[in-house]
């Protein structure tokens, strides 16, 4: 028949079908039959959408940084958004005004505008690191903001992709930085064998101290030496002194054995004189031929012997004496017998 279409949506399609004027159904994957000359159809996608941006903003230090990013949000309120934008669909189901586009920008906007407050207070380097705190600024500001609750939607999330400085600046920073790695590396450098430096000199340090370790041991060696053989003399000086000692306590001693054996045989010389001059005492007034004749000798030649002495004493009153030859060749004979 003229006039009556019959159309379909998927299921994440909220359709909203207006009658002269009022809703006669809504609801989620519709499929119906409609006169088209007094229906509209509203069609709202209720999937989540991901929604790329890019813009620049100024910071601090005025420099332009380039923000790309997503942000993904979905459809809440299908009937709130139906009465803020147009989402009617012609027969065919193609939309007539692409206010889809319109709520990607409103979108943007409100983002941009949470973004900004944030960029003007800091400065390019800290704008350039700050990826997470423009995700959560931009967070912020979307959930709170009146414009976004008014068109029924919720969002899901915020990714910021890049931060850029313009290609000068960024050429200029990667300059800084390259000059600021540079000195590191050469400040790295120069730690190095500072510390290399650093470490030789303490192990010459250590060295020395070893080496005079070594000499304070050598000379509490050649001290200890030194004392040991100090001790030594010390003791063969005492061991000196005590055999000197014992020799002259020996001396001592055989010199009183001998002073002792002396006053010994004094007193028995001295008693055998007593007793000898008691015994000869009774001779001492006899005369010597007297004694010669008590000795009693039977020896003829002694008693020749006395004879010739007499005669020798009285030879001056001997006119002559002879003597007979063999009386002087006994005597002889005796004389060589006795020799031999």
């Amino acid at each position: 028949m003229f006039g009556i279409k019959h159309i379909k949506f998927d299921s994440m399609t909220y359709v909203l079908h207006y009658k002269n004027g009022s809703i006669k159904r809504e609801g989620r994957g519709l499929s119906f039959f409609y006169f088209s000359p007094n229906s509209s159809i509203v069609a709202i996608p209720m999937g989540s959408n991901d929604l790329p941006f890019i813009f620049n903003e100024s910071t601090n230090d005025y420099q332009t940084v380039n923000i790309q990013g997503q942000i993904s949000y979905k459809i809440r309120q299908p009937k709130t958004l139906a009465d803020v934008l147009d989402f009617t669909v012609n027969d065919n189901g193609q939309y007539k005004k692409n206010d889809i586009e319109k709520l990607n920008q409103r979108i943007i906007n409100d983002a941009q505008t949470a973004t900004s407050s944030f960029i003007h207070e800091i400065k390019l380097k800290d704008a350039i690191r700050s990826a997470k705190g423009i995700e959560e600024q931009i967070l912020e500001g979307l959930k709170s903001s009146q414009a976004i609750a008014m068109l029924g939607i919720e969002i899901l999330g915020a990714n910021i992709l890049a931060i850029k400085a313009t290609p000068e600046m960024s050429r200029a920073l990667e300059t800084e930085t390259r000059e600021k790695l540079q000195q590191e590396a050469d400040q790295a450098i120069y730690e190095r064998r500072n510390f290399a430096v650093e470490q030789e000199r303490k192990i010459k340090e250590s060295e020395l101290n070893t080496e005079i370790a070594v000499e304070e041991k050598q000379k509490q060696i050649a001290e200890k030496k030194m004392e040991s053989e100090v001790q030594k003399a010390e003791n063969d000086r005492k061991l000196r002194e005590m055999r000197l000692e014992a020799d002259i306590a020996v001396e001592n001693h055989r010199k009183q054995l001998i002073e002792q054996k002396t006053a010994n045989d004094k007193k028995e010389a001295e008693t055998r004189g007593y007793v000898i001059e008691t015994t000869l005492r009774p001779y001492k007034d006899i005369d010597w031929k007297t004694l010669t004749a008590l000795n009693n000798n039977p020896d003829p030649k002694f008693n020749i012997s006395l004879a010739f002495r007499q005669l020798a004493e009285n030879a001056d009153k001997i006119g002559s004496l002879n003597i007979s030859p063999e009386l002087l060749d006994s005597i002889l004979n005796d004389k060589k017998d006795i020799r031999k």
